[in-house]
């Protein structure tokens, strides 16, 4: 008897109560349990459990054993997977939730190229600004922006998307052009309310102070496209990610503003549930996106 299968059945036993369902969870019967269990404690020289025509409980080297040797088939489970990893091709299926627009926009391509160069590896994305719940709804790992809200889940930032300040041509040739983020108080400013407090626009001094400007306007939406399209028809001065900002002001259509006061960017973030093994196709995925974001920053 392997002395791995020693450990894991005495392990089994604590946890489920019984031989017969440590037996059932290992698939072997309940006379190899009990056999398995007894070598042990053989081979240690010591009672693991109390035995009783109605339980089974651990004595208290018994219990010290188990908090030990549970950390250490962990570990081991955990080394013999990443070992399985990096000997075979990557494969199966990977659930990924991202913001509707920055998903279209930006991630797709990211993503055809990804699946270009991992064949075997099939992605199940679900464009949403809803945020949803990864764990409960089935995810494997999630792309949010902005700040996180506190979670057990595991965060690791991609890179920064920049924010730009802009307005139309006409807007500002009607209403004047702000010199300083003061100056938005007198203006009709477009809210983005997927923003986390979007009637406040943070601001950077040239002194590095950090600033919030209380905003007003008559217009707000829960899409950044739709603020760039209220913008470029000269409804009001808009906040808004850089790769939807881009083409509009390589154009034309809408002018920076306030440049001289900084913009504090919005994290990109990858979310996924906590495990002592991370598959590896959830990791070779975050370590594209990384990378190519290193390279590409969304705007």
């Amino acid at each position: 008897m392997d002395r791995l299968d020693c450990d894991r059945m005495f392990v089994a036993v604590l946890e489920v109560g019984s031989f017969a369902g440590a037996a059932a969870r290992l698939g072997t019967s309940s006379g190899q349990a009990s056999k398995l269990v007894s070598r042990l404690e053989q081979e240690l020289g010591v009672q693991l459990l109390k035995r009783s025509t109605r339980a089974l409980s651990p004595t208290e080297v018994g219990r010290a054993y188990y908090e030990r040797v549970k950390t250490l088939l962990e570990a081991f489970a955990t080394l013999d997977a990443t070992v399985r990893d990096s000997a075979t091709t990557p494969t199966g299926r990977l659930k990924i939730s991202a913001p509707g627009t920055f998903g279209t926009a930006i991630l797709s391509s990211v993503l055809v190229e990804f699946a270009r160069h991992y064949p075997q590896i099939e992605l199940d994305v679900n464009f949403s600004d809803r945020a949803v719940n990864i764990v409960d709804e089935g995810f494997d790992m999630a792309i949010r922006i902005g700040k996180l809200d506190d979670s057990s889940l595991i965060a690791r930032r991609l890179g920064d998307v920049p924010i730009r300040v802009a307005a139309s041509p006409g807007y500002l040739l009607q209403h004047g052009t702000p010199q300083h983020w003061r100056d938005l108080a007198t203006h009709q400013c477009i809210s983005d309310t997927n923003f986390r407090d979007p009637w406040h626009w943070p601001f950077v001094t040239p002194c590095g102070d950090s600033v919030s400007m209380p905003i007003r306007g008559r217009l707000c939406f829960s899409n950044t496209e739709a603020c760039l399209q209220a913008a470029m028809a000269g409804l009001g001065i808009a906040r808004l990610p850089g790769f939807i900002a881009v083409s509009a002001l390589q154009r034309g259509d809408i002018v920076p503003l306030l440049e001289a006061f900084a913009t504090p960017p919005l994290g990109l973030f990858a979310l996924y549930p906590p495990a002592r093994h991370l598959a590896q196709k959830i990791r070779l995925l975050i370590d594209f996106l990384a990378n190519h974001f290193q390279h590409h920053p969304p705007g």
